[in-house]
């Protein structure tokens, strides 16, 4: 059976969370949110942020999040600004634009949006014959594993607010950035500096869950409207409370971002001491080595993987997923099919 180092959202969810759902499964509890657990959540990740004021929500995935809080936000004539490599831009069926608004694209190398990349989209003309700018759409990690330092996000929301625009931050894999070995950033930062952002339970130890979290108060009124409109009020609302409050419990949710950070940084340090170079160098749990055609081949027999990006010569980059739950016995299996498949190739060139 292959072991899928395909995605972070693989395995299911930490057991402390399918113990909780037990154990409270016959207790009865108010619907759409209103309920102990999800209050719990809530309480939680306003402690967090050190804002006891956040309007805080509980959705079953990314892309809805995005969807909601894009359509809420964006009026009928105005565009959001994302990276190339966006997740809006590349992996939700048109979400967007389905809703009638634009996705303007930056291209960038890591992944990251700045005031320097976004300042050309903002110079219209002629006025009202365009579309306006209004939210900048950024990932922290970002779809190739880079992370917004500190002073970067400080830097984007005073351009943003210096400009009229609203800072919406996905955080699907939050967890992670916040969790890699370089970062500077808490989530109370992340909190103080964007306008709108979310936390992703699902791809940190989660069955399913994104935390939207408004931090502009003037953005809040009447927000559940869109969110029942769109289909995303659950009436077992529990479900999301249950896991987000066992997720914040004890940092739970960061020890195991960090673990998944940790596996894939584990199998990056030894592929560059074997020589391999890197598309990202990326401080999270995803990495993409730059591998030759034949061992991409062969290491696919064994394990799932995407394959990110064909380069010159016959070599691609891949991309390769840990997870929370991913077992480090897995990790040196695949390290080790690598370096032997570097060794018969060293023998075969001498």
């Amino acid at each position: 059976m292959l072991y899928s180092f395909t995605n972070d959202y693989s395995e299911g969810c930490h057991p402390n969370i399918l113990q909780r759902l037990t154990e409270t499964n016959t207790q009865q509890q108010a619907g759409y949110g209103n309920d102990a657990f999800s209050l719990e959540s809530v309480a939680a990740i306003k402690a967090i942020c050190a804002q006891p004021d956040l309007d805080v929500h509980l959705v079953a995935g990314g892309t809805l999040a995005n969807l909601i809080v894009l359509s809420a936000f964006l009026k009928t004539y105005e565009s959001v600004i994302a990276a190339e490599t966006g997740h809006i831009n590349n992996h939700e069926a048109g979400a967007i634009e389905a809703t009638g608004h634009k996705i303007e694209t930056v291209a960038t190398p890591d992944g990251k949006l700045s005031p320097e990349l976004i300042r050309p989209l903002l110079n219209k003309f002629p006025e009202y014959h365009t579309v306006k700018p209004r939210i900048v759409y950024i990932s922290n990690s970002t779809e190739i594993g880079t992370i917004y330092k500190k002073q970067e996000l400080t830097d984007l929301y005073a351009f943003c607010q210096e400009n009229n625009l609203l800072l919406f931050m996905d955080g699907a894999r939050l967890a992670m950035a916040l969790s890699a070995e370089r970062n500077d950033l808490t989530l109370a930062d992340v909190a103080a500096l964007t306008d709108i952002f979310y936390l992703g339970a699902t791809k940190s130890g989660g069955l399913i869950g994104e935390a939207i979290v408004i931090c502009n108060a003037s953005l809040r009124k009447d927000f559940k409207y869109y969110i029942k409109q769109r289909g995303a009020l659950l009436a077992k609302g529990r479900l999301f409370g249950i896991q987000f409050a066992e997720l914040l419990r004890d940092n739970l949710m960061f020890h195991l971002a960090g673990h998944a950070n940790a596996m894939a940084q584990k199998i990056a340090r030894q592929l560059q001491e074997l020589g391999y170079s890197f598309l990202t160098q990326s401080e999270t749990n995803q990495i993409f080595p730059i591998l030759p055609d034949a061992f991409i081949a062969q290491l696919s027999k064994n394990y799932g993987f995407f394959v990110w990006r064909k380069m010159p010569g016959e070599v691609s980059a891949i991309r390769l997923i840990t997870s929370w739950a991913t077992p480090e016995k897995q990790v040196d299996q695949f390290l080790q099919e690598v370096k032997n498949l570097s060794a018969v190739a060293k023998q075969e060139l001498s």
